[in-house]
């Protein structure tokens, strides 16, 4: 059986933005994570693309990672992902490749299906092209073709791009995904940091679907976790009262712009939000050493799963900075 120790660690941030600060200050502290975590001797370090959304400051993904991999020097960075619909598949495999020349062995392209925003939002993306979801196989297949080796009858090709060979993850919170990465040999990240509910027959979909590839030659899977990690059980709760008050404004439809932690939810939600909130995170990790180590060896009992990748969304960033921390000394077993 895996536990935390045997396994690879990663950060997902979301690059939150704090209601009394702005996006630039949200920039700066996502590179002080970043070489934060790689002190740590994390993996990876993923940012992800949203759109329309005042409290994450990650929309030009490709950008960020960038700025991200200028200011580390070893950690893996990437997307968490980039989401396909909103773009031609040739101007990701020239972001991609420009990020691989500049970085080489470092960079991931974690994709996803969905527009990572409001219908209105994918439009004014998108203008004239008619980028749909339902595109998600063929625009995969098209997008490797430009980061593999060009062939002689390639009329289009990336440059840079082309032999770059880029990893590509499938990224997915529900079945579609988890079968397409199967099928095409690649690895596979479930959104379990906000959609936990599928995230068994996920796992099951994409492992009895694996078909080895050049890439891979047996599944790997990677799992999101909310982490509120502290000295104590008590300050985590407490904490944790901030990202409460984040997910419920987003239930809400109200602004996403991170809020202070509180002493209790008590009149801040009703029974039914408070219910979602929970359901939202409910692979949620909270507590202080003792409780984040056994909470995670019971999920990898559970799953298996080859490497987690964390999310940590707390107000004040260097209790963020201590989260990850308290993650890294647990991890050491």
């Amino acid at each position: 059986m895996k536990r935390l120790s045997d396994i690879k660690i990663s950060t997902l941030d979301l690059v939150p933005v704090r209601e009394d600060k702005g996006p630039a200050d949200a920039l700066h502290r996502s590179l002080d994570l970043a070489r934060h975590v790689e002190k740590l001797g994390f993996n990876r370090f993923w940012v992800a693309e949203h759109h329309n959304m005042d409290g994450i400051a990650s929309s030009a993904t490709s950008v960020l990672l960038a700025y991200l991999a200028g200011g580390t020097s070893t950690i893996r960075v990437g997307s968490g992902g980039v989401m396909l619909p909103n773009h031609a598949p040739l101007v990701i495999a020239e972001q991609f490749g420009t990020l691989a020349s500049l970085y080489p062995g470092r960079i991931d392209l974690g994709l996803g299906r969905a527009p990572g925003s409001d219908q209105m939002t994918a439009r004014a993306l998108r203008r004239e092209r008619s980028g749909s979801a339902d595109d998600f196989p063929d625009d995969v297949a098209e997008l490797m073709a430009y980061l593999g080796p060009r062939s002689p009858e390639q009329k289009v090709i990336a440059v840079p791009g082309h032999g770059t060979q880029v990893p590509v993850w499938l990224l997915g919170s529900s079945l579609f995904s988890a079968q397409l990465a199967g099928m095409r040999g690649l690895p596979y990240a479930f959104a379990s940091h906000f959609a936990p509910r599928y995230m068994h027959e996920a796992i099951r979909v994409y492992r009895n679907h694996f078909q080895p590839s050049e890439v891979l030659d047996k599944p790997y899977v990677m799992l999101g976790v909310p982490l509120v990690a502290a000295d104590s059980d008590e300050q985590a709760e407490y904490l944790a009262t901030s990202v409460y008050r984040r997910i419920l404004a987003l239930i809400r439809g109200h602004s996403l712009v991170q809020r202070p932690p509180v002493p209790s939810m008590d009149g801040l939600w009703l029974p039914h939000e408070r219910e979602a909130v929970m359901s939202f995170l409910g692979l949620a990790v909270i507590g202080g050493p003792e409780k984040v180590r056994a909470k995670l060896d019971v999920l990898l009992e559970q799953t298996d799963a080859d490497e987690l990748i964390f999310t940590c969304d707390l107000f004040e960033h260097d209790d963020r900075l201590r989260s990850f921390e308290i993650l890294a000394e647990a991890a050491k077993g």
